[in-house]
Parts: structure tokens; sequence; C-alpha cells
């Protein structure tokens, strides 16, 4: 385990806790993943938050001027700590970190769906109900758009793959014709 993902997992233990106690603990996810969002999809601030040349001053002025309001206190708590410690590079982890200890706590599990269009929330619903039933745990979705699949379905539900695309099935195809030939 890397140095990070250990120092991640601190800062998303204490910021659960802290949403558990406040009963906010999607509310924090969500806060928390728009945040990382903004913050790690724009080059600018990337630059800013992480310039040496920038006091640390400065950065939580900024952030507190642009956070303040918008998000909880616990989430503007861990940002601002992230970055008076240098450490903001790990916010992206702290997201994954803390996704893990909510899904745990409320018996759910994370699954990618890769597909070759953008899933409707009725589409991800039947998936996440067609998946629960079968290992018996609650779902959560993350869609991927994949073009490479042709058409179909490929649902990762920790190390286990579902490979109903129709990439994965010519390819399966290939492998037993392969196989007779032989």
């Amino acid at each position: 385990m890397s140095r990070d993902s250990v120092i991640a997992k601190r800062y998303a233990k204490a910021l659960f806790e802290v949403a558990i106690k406040n009963q906010s603990v999607l509310e924090v996810e969500a806060e928390l993943h728009a945040v990382a969002t903004s913050i790690t999809g724009d080059r600018d601030i990337v630059k800013f938050i992480s310039s040496p040349n920038v006091s640390v001053a400065s950065k939580l002025s900024v952030v507190d001027n642009s956070l303040q309001g918008k998000v909880s206190e616990p989430v503007l708590n861990t940002i601002k700590l992230l970055i008076e410690r240098n450490r903001i590079h790990a916010l992206e982890s702290v997201v994954e970190s803390y996704m893990k200890f909510e899904s745990d706590s409320l018996g759910m599990v994370n699954a990618r769906v890769y597909s070759t269009y953008e899933l409707s929330q009725e589409e991800k619903d039947t998936v996440a109900k067609d998946f629960s039933a079968r290992i018996g745990k609650q779902i959560r979705i993350e869609n991927v758009i994949d073009k490479s699949l042709i058409g179909g379905l490929k649902v990762a539900i920790g190390d286990t793959i579902y490979d109903g695309s129709l990439a994965g099935q010519l390819k399966r195809l290939e492998q037993s014709f392969t196989r007779r030939v032989k």
C-alpha cells in the first residue's frame, strides 16, 4: 500500500466519522466528489494550489471564498487541511477511500458499467437491480463510455467482470473456433 493511499484513508475515515455523526454521509460524498472534480478538472486551479510560490494563506483564502456556503464545514475543513499539509494531490484517493468506507458501512458495492453510450437512469436502475439480485448486495453504478465494446455491456464488480458486450462475445467465438481448428 502506497504512502498516499494510507494518508488518503486517514483523511477519508476522519471525514466519514464526522459525516456519520452529522447524519450526512451521502451529502458529504456528493460534495467531496464535486469539489474533487472541480479542482482536478481545472489546470489553473491545480497549478495555483500546487504552486510553491503561492502562500498557504492565499490558497486557503481562495478556497474559503470559493467554497464557503457551498459545501459543508467538514468537507471544507478537509480540503483546507489537505492544502495546509501539502497533500492536495491525494484528494482523488480521499474520495475513493471515503466511498469505500461509505459502501462498506451501507452494505453497498460499487460497479463500473461499460457501455457504448451514456445509460439512462432507468437502464442504470435495471442493471443495479439485476446484479444486486445476483450478488446479494445493493449496487451503486458508475457508467463508463467505451466505444470499443461495439454493443452490449461489461460490468466490473470488484475483481469480477461480467462481459456481455458484443466485442467480448466475438472474442469468445474466435477463441472457440481457434480451439476447434487445433
